[in-house]
């Protein structure tokens, strides 16, 4: 299936081929080839706002794993639609869409899903 690799950190070099070919070796013998799976590197600001959120952790990690769900998937599509996240006025924007389309899943639902991009500014 699907590897997405991304790095929004400008710390460390990725090489994107080696890496790739290294993580199809380890899904392999895991025997997890069926399965999508996006990488995504961070600097430590943006890792520690994301293991405050959601582990109420207010430090950097080296790594957070997340399942695809709701959240990551609302989050995705309002991206698709254009929404972005650079400045505080855009955060406004995507913050207000992406907390109402979580607000009426929740309420259809019964889960309690809150915006990936929360405390941004």
């Amino acid at each position: 299936m699907s590897l997405v690799i991304r790095n929004l950190q400008r710390t460390i070099p990725i090489r994107r081929v080696p890496l790739r070919r290294n993580v199809e070796i380890v899904r392999n013998i895991l025997g997890v080839e069926k399965f999508d799976l996006g990488i995504i590197f961070l600097d430590n600001k943006n890792i520690q706002h994301i293991n405050r959120i959601y582990r109420k952790k207010n430090i950097p990690t080296d790594v957070l794993s997340f399942p695809f769900y709701e959240v990551t998937a609302t989050h995705g599509l309002c991206h698709l639609l254009g929404f972005t996240h650079n400045s505080e006025a855009e955060w406004h924007k995507m913050y207000h869409q992406e907390k109402q389309v979580l607000e009426e899943l929740s309420q259809r639902t019964g889960a309690q899903l809150q915006p990936l991009s929360r405390g941004l500014f």
